[in-house]
């Protein structure tokens, strides 16, 4: 469930709960109670539905930033393993083909610089659950009937 759909919900199930109450002219306290009851028990399902969704996006987007630095370790390695064959070829035949493997080591090097920052980037884009703290923060107000205070 995607966070439209859990916010789409949402607002189904508390029309549907206005609508109850108001059918009823005169509710008796027991009403009051399990409506109380049944309202707490939505919102609670609401939160965690929402919740949820928002735990899978940023799963997500951990999941694609940590493969990248995988990829970054890869290309690290293999950064370290052409310097070395360079350097051995390089000394060894004192030109030649040695330059040939330090332009390869280059290129792993810009590959893996590349994937880093892409990798940060998409972890920073993970923001924690903004939604589900911001509607948490309006159960008090809701449950003390003021809920006009959480416009």
């Amino acid at each position: 469930m995607n966070l439209d759909e859990a916010a789409a919900q949402a607002q189904a199930e508390a029309a549907q709960a206005r609508a109850e109450a108001e059918a009823s002219a005169a509710p008796s306290l027991g009403d009051l109670l399990a409506d109380i009851s049944r309202d707490v028990s939505t919102l609670m399902r609401q939160e965690v539905a929402l919740a949820r969704a928002e735990l899978q996006q940023s799963a997500k987007n951990a999941g694609k930033g940590a493969g990248m630095f995988a990829g970054a370790g890869v290309a690290g390695h293999m950064v370290l393993l052409f310097l070395s064959v360079a350097l051995w070829w390089g000394l060894g035949s004192a030109m030649g083909h040695g330059w040939a493997a330090v332009v390869v080591a280059v290129v792993w090097a810009v590959i893996g610089a590349v994937l880093a920052a892409r990798g940060r980037a998409e972890l920073r884009r993970m923001s924690g659950l903004q939604q589900t703290t911001d509607t948490a923060k309006k159960i008090p107000n809701a449950l003390a009937g003021h809920e006009e205070k959480n416009r």
